[in-house]
């Protein structure tokens, strides 16, 4: 397994952007392997299971999650597939194992540390109990790495990791699960401005971290348009998308890429690369029925006002024109936005994902430093 990790990849592939590559076993160094590996960061968009086993709220390892799934739910809070999941088929991988549940051959082609309910700040989510913040996936991660490294040596690992795409999708949380809880004091403590330049500060070092322990290909996935979630319009009077959330956001995603734009200059053979969440939502509710939607105000499955009052219930009958719907439940959308996004992402232009695109990341031949 380690001396395959240190494989290089012996060709290249152009992917047909439009339909995913089918995920094999095997090891690396597979023709159609853009990358050895993709080791994943983040939250309940992009959590594959690592909440199952833990004592928590935040959980979607019951049926209606999954129903679109090979193999039912997972614990991925989606009726299908996730982002990352169809940027892992672009990329020739098969899909990334959770960290909870991967081991031996699982790991060859990356890890997925995301858990749902996690943020930033190791406070955010704790309405839910369990969840894994993002200091703790970054931990897991260096076990991970130990396992590796004691069998393979330190040069051999820093030269793979070199290759390999790092995901990190974090921060809705800290504002969902924190910042606009009533029972956070965060709000009384920052405004908006203040609450932004915390949570980057705070993700500069932790990316940083990650940098550290040899990651150099990131992809930054920033906050999507939150204030139109059906959670947040289910609290409207009039149904309409929170412009307050959603520029409440604006200064963080702003905040990331001036972060991403320094890091890029000053931390050696580093490439980090934004994916611009809220540009791409905001496309695909002007135009949903371009890209054949039509439901883009409520949940396919939940309860109440837009179905966002209450969120999945388990066996709960989920709407039957889901390829039709925006948004899965009251937070989270559709595998078929999920799907249209990870596509955009991987081969999109600089308008929504900058500097470069993810397949333009993972051909880029940065070396090791």
């Amino acid at each position: 397994m380690v001396l395959l990790l240190a494989a290089a990849i012996s060709g290249q592939v152009i992917i047909d952007p439009v339909e995913p590559v089918v995920g094999g076993g095997g090891g690396f160094g597979r023709s159609k392997e853009m990358v050895p590996a993709m080791f994943i960061f983040g939250d309940s968009l992009i959590d594959n299971g690592n909440n199952n086993n833990l004592a928590s709220f935040a959980k979607a390892n019951y049926f209606p999650y999954g129903i679109d799934f090979n193999g039912g739910p997972t614990g991925r809070f989606s009726n299908g597939y996730t982002m990352v999941d169809e940027i892992a088929q672009l990329l020739g991988l098969p899909l990334i194992p959770a960290y909870s549940q991967a081991s031996g051959e699982q790991l060859l082609h990356g890890v997925n540390y995301a858990s749902a309910a996690a943020g930033i700040l190791d406070i955010t989510g704790r309405n839910f109990v369990g969840r894994i913040p993002f200091d703790q996936q970054i931990g897991n991660f260096q076990n991970t790495l130990d396992q590796i490294t004691d069998n393979l040596g330190a040069n051999d690992v820093a030269k793979a990791l070199s290759n390999c795409i790092f995901f990190v999708g974090m921060g809705s949380n800290d504002y969902l699960n924190n910042y606009l809880m009533p029972n956070y004091a965060t709000r009384n403590e920052y405004n908006g401005v203040q609450f932004a330049n915390l949570l980057v500060q705070q993700y500069e070092q932790k990316l940083t971290k990650l940098y550290n322990l040899g990651a150099r290909k990131f992809v930054l996935a920033g906050l999507g348009l939150m204030g139109c979630i059906p959670s947040i319009l289910a609290q409207s009077p009039s149904g309409s998308c929170s412009e307050e959330v959603n520029q409440l956001v604006m200064p963080f995603n702003a905040n990331v890429k001036t972060m991403m734009n320094n890091l890029n200059t000053n931390l050696p053979g580093a490439k980090f690369t934004f994916i611009d969440i809220a540009r791409m939502f905001q496309d695909i509710l002007t135009n949903h029925r371009a890209y054949g939607f039509s439901v883009i105000n409520r949940g396919c499955c939940g309860i109440g006002r837009n179905r966002g009052q209450v969120t999945c219930l388990p066996m709960q009958t989920p709407c039957p024109n889901r390829e039709q719907y925006v948004f899965w439940d009251a937070f989270h959308p559709t595998e078929a936005v999920n799907v249209l996004m990870g596509r955009k992402a991987f081969n999109g232009d600089s308008s929504i994902v900058y500097p470069i695109n993810i397949e333009q990341l993972a051909n880029l031949d940065i070396g090791t430093n």
